[in-house]
């Protein structure tokens, strides 16, 4: 009798209420209910505009990531959902659904009583339209305000959509906790599955999550979570949706006791470059919130460019080449498809959740000798050929303006001599590459790799020509396929192409390319560059059956060692050092780093593997007829008239301390000289003829520069003595 007389009067108090606050809203009743009850309003196009998780996808079409804001959401049609998982949710929290109008009056007042009569919410008085007006339009403050308002938004969604598309909507809009919104969120969230595939045990603990998200959650509450599950199951049986037996045999189903999610987090180098891209890209919005919205609310679908198979190899040979160093020398890895632009696989650092700095996007380093390439097409540009003699006696004083002369010197101060372009290329001749880069002028230089794909400030420094300024992995890359594509040069990319919710395109990442070089010149350099890989330093980068061109590059003291190389199909760059910093790597894994040990053996080790499977191709040959007669490069101006005396042998082939005379103040080096790299056919080594009158004539030494490193299969680790100077 007492829960009777306390409903009559809570109901009576509510009626009260609600007629009161009719009453109060009059005006704002008069004109939701006179905006018309006909056609789209600005309520429906809200209700469409959910927040919406976006989609990476691999190059196969594998889900890469998922980006979302606080709601995790991906909708799914009706027809997806599981017959048993709707009767359910509607079991426990609108049986009269199909029934009413939006406003079930019968009911608010039987849930109503039930509630009074337990002293607990056992049953929701709003509707399944009523919640999905709640959620999606107005604010879950508790007032009569708002309840008049939830009540006729909810009368004119009826009046607006058909019963299945409110429930569509419902399923894709309500909470189930844990971050998940939406039945195909809260199926991946609690049972690492589809929606389609939840079980009626399952389906049941799902319905009863609505009510109370975090009070119910299985996670944190089993024991509250099992009741309501029960309660879920009980009222199954009650409308005909279960037997008893069935609901008895369901009670005994687990609850999970993780979170689970099996799509891939947004914890990846790759993943993390294309998140960055997405919020700089103003095809997305003008303003960085826009762009935001779109990106982790907006239900993008994003087809990157990373291959995972090439992702998995390049992973696999960093880790298993590089030397165990505790974290203090790591390496970095990207590959570049030369004629799109395409980023194909990238190794960022050591691992994205200990170190987020990606050294391939974000690092700049000095590239040593890898940086020659762009001096030797300044050098073609300007209208030498590969068979032209260049100085590249060591060491190679250079004037300065009125301050001392800048003192570079061969790789173990080697001795050098007058070599062709394509010996001095091979071998990685420090003073030929220092002269040359003068000659031609080090804005030229500048230029060339500005074209090509570097994108870092270049000081037009005489020690430019040497690698001495910083530049990007990913550049070099880039550059490199600029090569590897005739001389045409493509932006690289990471995204392929984005699609908006709905389905349409709504931009293409891929870069139309723009021609850098001439292919003739784009050719021939290539062709030069194969001598690096084919006899010179770098050997541990041969891919047998395959035509390589590349170079390897060493920064002064052995702190930043690279290997960047190219086929015609892949253009791939490796640089290896400190993760903090320009650290010495002598006695790394044994040996001093250069560009010819780890990483020209990872390049190689990855290339391999990465092309299994694609046809051999090779590269365009030069057009004979173009290149120039073999002539003689002289000094530029700023190496004439200051010498320092050649270095006299002794026994064994080790060079005494040079004379000091206008090189005071160097230090004292020693070198081994060794046999000339072997050279291409195609480029002959220079003739023995007298160079033009016009020209000084080459210092009368040999060509003596260091030998190349062992074949691959060699395991030397003699490291190199103390130098100074910039190595291949």
């Amino acid at each position: 009798m007492r829960t009777l007389v306390r409903f009559l009067l809570t109901f009576a108090v509510a009626g009260l209420g609600l007629a009161v606050g009719m009453v109060a809203l009059a005006p704002e009743v008069k004109a939701v209910l006179a905006s018309g009850r006909t056609g789209p309003t600005s309520e429906l196009a809200q209700l469409e505009q959910l927040s919406q998780r976006s989609i990476l996808l691999r190059r196969d079409g594998s889900v890469l990531a998922v980006l979302h804001a606080e709601e995790n959401r991906s909708p799914v049609e009706l027809s997806k959902v599981p017959d048993h998982l709707v009767n359910a949710i509607l079991d426990i929290e609108d049986e009269r659904f199909w029934q009413h109008g939006g406003v079930d009056l019968r009911s608010t007042g039987r849930a109503l009583f039930t509630n009074v009569s337990s002293g607990e919410v056992r049953q929701g008085g709003s509707t399944i339209t009523q919640q999905l007006v709640k959620n999606a339009l107005l604010t879950p403050e508790r007032s009569v305000d708002r309840k008049v308002k939830e009540a006729l938004l909810a009368v004119r969604l009826e009046d607006q959509l058909s019963k299945r598309e409110i429930l569509e909507r419902y399923l894709n809009t309500v909470y189930f906790g844990n971050g998940a919104y939406g039945v195909q969120a809260a199926a991946e969230t609690y049972f690492g599955t589809d929606v389609d595939r939840v079980s009626v045990g399952q389906g049941a603990l799902l319905a009863g999550l609505i009510r109370n998200p975090v009070g119910y959650d299985p996670l944190r509450h089993p024991t509250l979570a099992r009741d309501r599950r029960d309660l879920a199951l009980e009222q199954m049986v009650k409308l005909g949706h279960l037997s008893a037996a069935e609901a008895t045999e369901l009670r005994r189903t687990p609850l999970p006791t993780s979170r689970l999610n099996p799509l891939p987090p947004p914890n990846d180098y790759f993943v993390e470059e294309v998140k960055q891209r997405l919020l700089d890209d103003k095809r997305l919005g003008e303003t960085a919130q826009e762009r935001y919205n779109a990106v982790f609310k907006g239900g993008l679908r994003v087809y990157t460019t990373l291959d995972p198979r090439m992702q998995r190899v390049a992973a696999e040979k960093v880790n298993t080449i590089l030397p165990n160093t505790k974290g203090r020398f790591t390496a970095a890895l990207v590959s570049v498809e030369p004629d799109t632009g395409h980023v194909r696989a990238m190794v960022g650092g050591p691992n994205f959740e200990q170190a987020k700095f990606n050294l391939v996007t974000q690092g700049r380093r000095q590239p040593g000798s890898s940086f020659k390439p762009f001096v030797l097409m300044a050098g073609l540009e300007a209208g030498y050929g590969p068979r032209d003699s260049i100085n590249g006696t060591s060491p190679c004083p250079v004037k300065q303006g009125r301050g001392k002369p800048w003192l570079p010197e061969n790789y173990e101060g080697s001795a050098g001599g007058v070599m062709s372009l394509t010996q001095a290329t091979a071998k990685s001749v420090n003073c030929a590459y220092a002269r040359l880069g003068l000659k031609v002028g080090l804005d030229k230089v500048a230029s060339v790799a500005k074209r090509m794909g570097i994108t870092t400030q270049l000081d037009e420094v005489p020690a430019m020509s040497l690698g001495t300024e910083e530049v990007k992995v990913l550049d070099m890359a880039s550059a490199y396929g600029t090569l590897a594509n005739d001389g045409v040069h493509h932006a690289p990319t990471f995204v392929e192409k984005v699609l908006d919710r709905s389905g349409k395109v709504l931009f293409r990442g891929t870069d139309k390319g723009k021609r850098a070089v001439t292919v003739q010149n784009a050719r021939v350099a290539t062709q030069i560059m194969r001598s690096v890989v084919d006899g010179g330093t770098g050997v541990r980068a041969r891919l047998p059956g395959r035509q390589v061109a590349g170079k390897t590059g060493t920064s002064q003291n052995h702190e930043n060692a690279w290997f960047v190389g190219f086929t015609p199909q892949l253009a791939t760059a490796v640089w290896m050092g400190s993760p903090v910093g320009n650290v010495s790597m002598r006695g790394v894994g044994g040996i001093a780093v250069t560009g010819g040990s780890f990483p020209a053996r990872i390049w190689g080790a990855y290339m391999k593997e990465a092309l299994e499977g694609s046809p051999v191709v090779t590269f365009g040959a030069p057009d004979p007829k173009l290149i120039p007669r073999a002539r003689f490069i002289a000094d530029p101006p700023e190496a004439r008239g200051i010498r320092c005396s050649t270095p006299e042998p002794t026994a064994g082939g080790r060079s005494t301390a040079l004379n000091a005379g206008a090189c005071s103040g160097r230090s004292t080096t020693t070198s081994t000289t060794g046999p000339d790299d072997a050279i291409p056919e195609e480029f002959p080594p220079p003739t023995t003829t007298s160079p033009p009158t016009t020209d000084p004539p080459p210092p009368p030494t040999t060509a003596t520069t260091e030998p190349p490193p062992p074949p691959p299969s060699s395991t030397s680790t003699t490291s190199p003595p103390q130098s100074s100077t910039t190595q291949p």
